[in-house]
């Protein structure tokens, strides 16, 4: 069945392989060479630091602003918003950490620290979804005209475009 906010869920569908592979580096953390690790470490922050955060930026300024409006609540969104921050903070602290490797091993520490981060920011993920899908897009789909959905998906765009030129830069 093809609903308003097919759009939305379509870009969560194209975004679920990049962010089982943040589960599968974790997995291999301890188990694989330091370069896979590496590599696979590298691809999850390109990931989560040039697409996840402006998909979340684009949700900010453009999705849930149009939920706070549908359900009559400016707090409506507050949850959400504040996984977005916690999604930040993984970024951070995952670009800290790869700074500093040299090409040594990593030590049992960083080993740690790693796995915890990415099981940390797959789980949020995983769960955001799931509440956007299974709360916030039907009840958009039910209040929303055709012509106000399509609004807000290029007003996502919009803002999606802007968050991923300011994060090459």
């Amino acid at each position: 069945m093809i609903t308003l906010t097919q759009p939305l869920r379509d870009e969560h569908k194209e975004l679920f392989p990049s962010v089982n592979r943040i589960l599968r580096v974790a997995d291999r953390i301890g188990e694989a060479p330091t370069a896979e690790i590496r590599e696979g470490v590298g691809e999850v922050y390109e990931f989560l630091a040039y697409h996840l955060n402006p998909h979340a930026q684009a949700e900010e300024a453009a999705l849930y602003p149009v939920v706070q409006k549908v359900l009559s609540s400016p707090e409506a969104t507050r949850t959400m918003s504040r996984d977005h921050l916690e999604i930040g903070r993984y970024i951070e602290e995952l670009e800290a950490l790869t700074k500093n490797w040299g090409k040594a091993s990593l030590t049992a520490e960083q080993r740690k620290a790693l796995q915890r981060l990415l099981y940390g920011a797959y789980a949020l993920i995983k769960v955001h979804f799931a509440k956007e899908e299974e709360i916030y897009l039907p009840i958009l789909d039910q209040r929303l005209t055709p012509t106000s959905a399509q609004e807000m998906f290029q007003a996502m765009e919009t803002a999606a475009d802007k968050a991923k030129h300011l994060a090459h830069i």
